[in-house]
């Protein structure tokens, strides 16, 4: 069940004095009936009551609060809150001049820096500006009272200070998923000109990133009404909520809260600058999707410094670029995985056949190295996919024939959108023939080839396109759409939209060749010879393939060091993709780097599971020793 917001949670009459007074008007005695009326009484005559010439209504604005960002489970991860702002009000009889009105606002200023025993300046040339223009209303001088503050003040507040409440949007758990989540800002300043019917109270939020904007509209709830009157002296007459604000629909998302925080958690120990993506293998929705480093949202709220936001995107590190979407890597040796798939179901090998490993091949004029400095010797796809064999996919790679593997790389969704609600997705990109004639001037040539089946050259993924794929493999076939959204709903939990699991594709994959390359991926875990042993855990069997790619121009190039697979090996719950950005330099591997990630993510995740495996099991699955090596 997700929160309501009560229908106008904030008690505005408590920074507008006189609240409960009615408005009045000055009524003259009327004649006495019984007198006789004089002859010519045209000029004697008066009205029965007097026209309050100076008397003005106001109709103001009162912004609604914007609805909730949950979990898959209705927890907030983006709300609003109440906020208390301390306010000055003037006198509004009799009218002030300039130097009275500043001795007047200093002397409070002074009283409520006593009191707070806080410091906070206005300038005189906004007080003058706000005296002059809307001297009806209260000044702001302080923003965002702490909650001891706010106590204090409606113990004993002195006469002329009072506090305004606004709406300020809250992300309860700071960076947690803050690139996904986005921000809202305030969409303009606090209006200081003469007050004119519709002013808003306050400034609205917008959504400028993420999700906020995405579903910004949605978010957005129905501006409440205040009639505010004042009489002919500028006293506050009445003040009445004639329409209360109605708050913005809720969005609530795929995303699980804990799983998120274990997420982002073994990431941020695990990694410098990096990506992890967790989906449910069954249905394509976002678990959880981290990126590091982060930002929190609430620095944007309502407005962000000049110097803070300067120093976010000054960083190198990029904490504004939320990598699991949004950047796109060279997939390295995980792209093994659907060269295998292409190469056995267009026929060119077939499970037994077997390749050699050599250290190096030869191809065309240059020479192409395997990992290893040692021959693998004679080698199925499993053995070859176990220990990620280049030399041999290689040969496999060639054999088949770039269409192949090109159709296969599309088909398990590389080279688009996922179609996530988020702006500026990234696509990546599958380089097909067209693609070489126009980058190259040429087709596709078997060193083109070979590069390619090994996951380098001009291919590009994203870790949430890679743990989509994975989903696709772990399940027996069926490429889902990624979902990230379940459904908007209102405050009373009315569904406005609802997004529904929808698959994109049936990848046909021969069950045999599916077999195969679960096996290759659980002893890519298992196996002495695997090069992921890291990734071992007690607590489930996890099916996974390394990869370790350079990327970025030559003269700064880093490793892009990934896992990728699916837990637990035999019925998926989890797909996920993990990827390592080392530094330049830095010799990385994803079978040392990213695979021990997702170990500590998936032992927390299945750690309730392992408790009652093993107490109906007692001889549960035990871990696998280690490789020599884990270079890739």
């Amino acid at each position: 069940m997700i929160s309501k917001f009560p229908i106008f949670a904030l008690c505005l009459g408590f920074w507008l004095p006189g609240l409960a007074q009615d408005a009045t008007t000055t009524v003259q005695p009327a004649p006495d009936a019984g007198a006789a009326p004089e002859a010519d009484n045209t000029n004697t005559l008066v009205p029965s009551w007097e026209t309050q010439r100076q008397a003005r209504t106001y109709v103001l604005q009162i912004p609604a609060p914007r609805g909730q960002i949950t979990d898959c489970q209705g927890r907030p991860l983006a709300q609003s809150r109440v906020s208390y702002n301390l306010t000055l009000n003037f006198p509004t009889a009799p009218p002030m001049s300039d130097t009275e009105t500043l001795a007047f606002a200093h002397e409070q200023m002074g009283l409520a820096r006593t009191l707070l025993e806080k410091e906070f300046t206005v300038s005189d040339a906004a007080i003058l500006k706000h005296y002059h223009n809307r001297g009806l209303l209260p000044m702001d001088i302080a923003a965002d009272l702490l909650p001891g503050e706010v106590a204090l003040l409606k113990q004993q507040a002195p006469e002329h200070l009072s506090m305004r409440p606004e709406y300020q949007r809250f992300y309860p758990n700071g960076p947690l998923a803050g690139q996904i989540l986005g921000y809202a800002g305030r969409s303009g300043r606090q209006a200081d000109g003469p007050v004119q019917n519709n002013d808003l109270l306050w400034p609205m939020a917008e959504g400028r990133e993420g999700l906020e904007q995405t579903f910004n509209a949605q978010l957005t709830g129905k501006n409440g009404q205040m009639n505010v009157a004042f009489d002919a002296t500028g006293q506050k007459a009445s003040e009445k909520i004639a329409i209360p604000p109605q708050p913005g629909a809720n969005v609530i998302t795929t995303l699980d809260e804990d799983a998120q925080r274990i997420t982002e958690e073994a990431l941020d120990k695990g990694a410098k600058r990096g990506a992890i993506v967790l989906v449910d293998a069954t249905n394509g929705d976002v678990v959880a999707m981290a990126s590091t480093p982060c930002y929190n949202p609430n620095v944007f709220v309502p407005t962000i410094s000049a110097a803070t936001f300067k120093e976010l995107e000054d960083d190198p590190n990029i904490p504004l670029l939320p990598r699991a979407y949004r950047s796109a890597y060279p997939p390295g040796s995980t792209f093994k995985v659907p060269v295998g798939i292409a190469a056995l179901e267009s026929g060119a090998i077939k499970l037994d056949d077997e390749f050699s490993g050599p250290p190096a091949l030869e191809i065309g004029r240059l020479t192409f190295h395997n990992w290893k400095k040692t021959d693998a010797g004679m080698l199925n796809f499993v053995q070859a996919l176990t220990q990620s064999c280049d030399t041999w996919f290689y040969q496999v790679g060639i054999k088949t024939g770039a269409d192949p593997i090109i159709e296969w790389a599309q088909k398990m969704g590389f080279g688009a959108k996922t179609g996530i609600p988020l702006g500026s997705e990234a696509e990546g990109r599958v380089p097909t023939q067209e693609y070489m004639k126009k980058v190259y001037g040429r087709k596709f040539l078997d060193g083109d080839v070979a590069n390619f089946s090994i996951g380098q050259g001009d291919l590009l993924v994203t870790p949430l396109q890679m743990a989509e794929a994975m989903a696709a493999v772990g399940n027996g076939g069926t490429l889902y759409r990624a979902r990230l959204v379940q459904q908007v709903q209102t405050y009373n939990n009315q569904i406005v939209t609802a997004y529904d699991v929808a698959a994109k594709a049936d990848l046909a994959i021969n069950p045999k060749i599916l077999a195969a390359v679960r096996q290759g991926m659980i002893d890519v875990v298992s196996s002495p010879s695997g090069t992921a042993g890291k990734a071992a855990i007690d607590e489930v069997q996890i099916a996974g393939k390394t990869g370790t790619a350079q990327w970025g121009p030559k003269a700064r190039q880093r490793d892009a060091a990934w896992f990728v697979g699916f837990a637990p090996a035999d019925k998926p719950k989890y797909a996920f993709a993990a990827l390592y950005e080392g530094e330049i330099g830095e010799s990385t591997h994803g079978g040392t780097y990213a695979a021990p990630m997702i170990a500590k993510i998936m032992q927390q995740l299945f750690k309730e599971d392992a408790k009652n495996k093993k107490n109906a099991h007692p001889h549960h699955h035990a871990k696998a020793p280690e490789p020599q090596e884990t270079n890739d």
